[in-house]
């Protein structure tokens, strides 16, 4: 009953595009800016602990606000466009393997404040797309840390030391994709592959949307 009703005030009530203001497809992305998105070459973006970690573009311009939309503002059908987004890329890559779709988790004291984790929405909508199995048990944030943007290198890995922990009772052998909004100095993942290889999980990709 809902669908149905949100379908009708759709119809009354066009969307409007969320960076353009146009409601001429009645979507939150329309195409036009979302071919405004652009891809870096396809490449391994860097190596941590022999991990392969993707990132798909700059954080910039459309994307940067892709992705503060989704995460801050409560724009979560941008989750579905940033997945898409993700996917595209990802199919370039070429691999064959299939995956277990981890986003990296938020602290419980965060996701009361935030209502939900962006992330699991794009891996929710990245599993569609793709056919992977999404996977957000097990991996979790266990250590509230503090924001990393504020904090240099050496901060960074202090602030995220043990802050993850692997359910082991859940799937160890199926390959691993860990999926984030953004690698900056990339302490986040390499302390997140640090936790899945202790805990015995050997064939992990890291894969990010963007980069600074």
């Amino acid at each position: 009953m809902k669908k149905i009703w949100n379908l009708l005030l759709d119809l009354v009530y066009k969307k409007k595009c969320y960076f353009c203001g146009k409601s001429k497809y009645s979507v939150k992305m329309c195409p036009d800016c979302f071919a405004k998105l652009s891809y870096n070459e396809v490449h391994v973006n860097r190596i941590i602990d022999g991990v392969n970690v993707y990132a798909c573009a700059v954080y910039e311009k459309t994307l940067q606000k892709l992705i503060r939309g989704l995460k801050y503002h409560k724009q979560k059908e941008l989750a579905y466009y940033l997945a898409k987004f993700m996917h595209e890329y990802f199919i370039q890559i070429g691999t064959h393997t299939s995956f277990q779709v981890i986003p990296v988790p938020q602290h419980k004291n965060r996701l009361k404040k935030r209502k939900y984790n962006h992330m699991e929405l794009v891996a929710e909508e990245f599993c569609k797309l793709s056919g992977f199995q999404p996977n957000y048990d097990l991996l979790k944030r266990i250590k509230d840390t503090k924001p990393q943007y504020k904090l240099n290198r050496q901060q960074r890995l202090k602030n995220l030391e043990n802050a993850f922990s692997v359910k082991k009772e859940k799937d160890l052998f199926m390959p691993v994709l860990v999926i984030d909004d953004i690698c900056t100095t990339g302490t986040t993942m390499e302390e997140i592959i640090k936790t899945l290889k202790q805990a015995g999980i050997k064939e992990i990709v890291c894969f990010t949307a963007s980069i600074p």
